[in-house]
């Protein structure tokens, strides 16, 4: 990866801004997780919203969500758009999901995360909700390995020799869906190994990072637009290489990609141009997962873990706090 791309020099988000994002996943994972397992996402996510919201209103920035809930007329709070934060700070552009993988969180399966991203004004994809095309590798590979254009086939050989192993020990992963019926048939051809997921993939595809300790090589297929963003900004602070491409299969989803200022809709988008300049991310465990521990209630304490980036750095935090003052998530009963 080019050094210049991820570690970028000019104007720098304020460093302070990095650990009070914590505070904003762990607020809207504690709320989450108190209704994880009961089967209503809509009150699951409804939690998480309010709580995020509420905590991203204490933050000294002025913040457009560019990456939210819906658009206004489809979301009451959080939606595209919607300016938050004390508005006496800096203009900054903010992605978020404040419970990613709300079918799993609603069944307590693993990897449902609450997850913010924020850039400088002007930095992050302005993505409409619909579906996005996608492919992920981990850090360490010569930039344009794999590519969105090629086939399967062509991306896990390409993928397997750079790392010098054969391709029966690369692992593919790929959402669970009937759209990927074929995808997973030109995987499977290949040798390769698939890891299927429910729900969840910006964990997916932070799991592309570090083969290592997840098992995961690659990610590839169709997920939502938002969540790739989500994921372009963290792969901006830990190092990768991905590529997007919006997927619209209707009249009205062309015309809300242009009302968002997206002319050229089979445009292929690089990592770099999904989050650009200085970006600190952030996610916290709702379920327990391969990335993140899930939120813990205990008799006197709640644990939280996250996960907190900044590119300009490359820092990367690995938080577990315990929260003694139980009063503070109140608002999240």
């Amino acid at each position: 990866m080019n050094d210049s791309m991820r570690f970028p020099k000019g104007p720098a988000l304020d460093r302070i801004l990095t650990l009070e994002l914590v505070r904003v996943t762990e607020r809207a994972a504690v709320a989450a997780a108190r209704l994880r397992g009961r089967g209503d996402e809509v009150a699951a996510d409804q939690a998480a919203v309010d709580a995020m919201r509420s905590e991203l209103n204490q933050l000294p920035i002025h913040g457009t969500v560019v990456i939210g809930e819906g658009e206004r007329d489809e979301a009451p709070m959080l939606y595209i758009g919607e300016e938050v934060g004390t508005k006496t700070g800096p203009r900054v552009d903010i992605a978020l999901d404040p419970l990613e993988g709300t079918t799993i969180a609603a069944k307590n399966l693993p990897n449902s995360l609450a997850v913010i991203a924020i850039a400088e004004e002007g930095s992050l994809l302005n993505a409409p909700d619909v579906y996005m095309d996608k492919i992920a590798i981990g850090p360490g590979y010569e930039k344009g390995l794999v590519d969105l254009d090629a086939s399967a086939d062509d991306n896990i050989r390409a993928l397997a020799e750079a790392k010098g192993v054969p391709v029966n020990e690369i692992t593919a992963c790929i959402l669970d869906r009937p759209r990927h019926a074929r995808l997973v048939e030109e995987v499977r051809a290949t040798g390769a190994a698939i890891r299927l997921i429910g729900d969840g993939d910006v964990a997916g595809i932070i799991h592309a990072t570090s083969p290592d300790e997840t098992g995961v090589d690659i990610y590839l297929g169709i997920g939502g637009a938002p969540e790739g963003v989500l994921a372009a900004a963290a792969l901006r602070c830990i190092g990768g290489q991905m590529q997007g491409r919006l997927v619209i299969n209707s009249g009205e989803q062309r015309e809300r990609a242009h009302r968002m200022g997206i002319e050229d809709i089979d445009r292929k988008y690089e990592m770099g141009e999904m989050a650009r300049g200085d970006v600190l991310f952030a996610a916290t465990g709702v379920t327990d997962g391969n990335l993140l521990a899930g939120v813990r209630f205990g008799r006197r304490a709640v644990i939280t873990n996250t996960v907190v980036m900044r590119s300009s750095s490359g820092t990367v935090r690995w938080i577990k706090a315990e929260h003694q003052d139980l009063e503070k998530f109140d608002d999240a009963l």
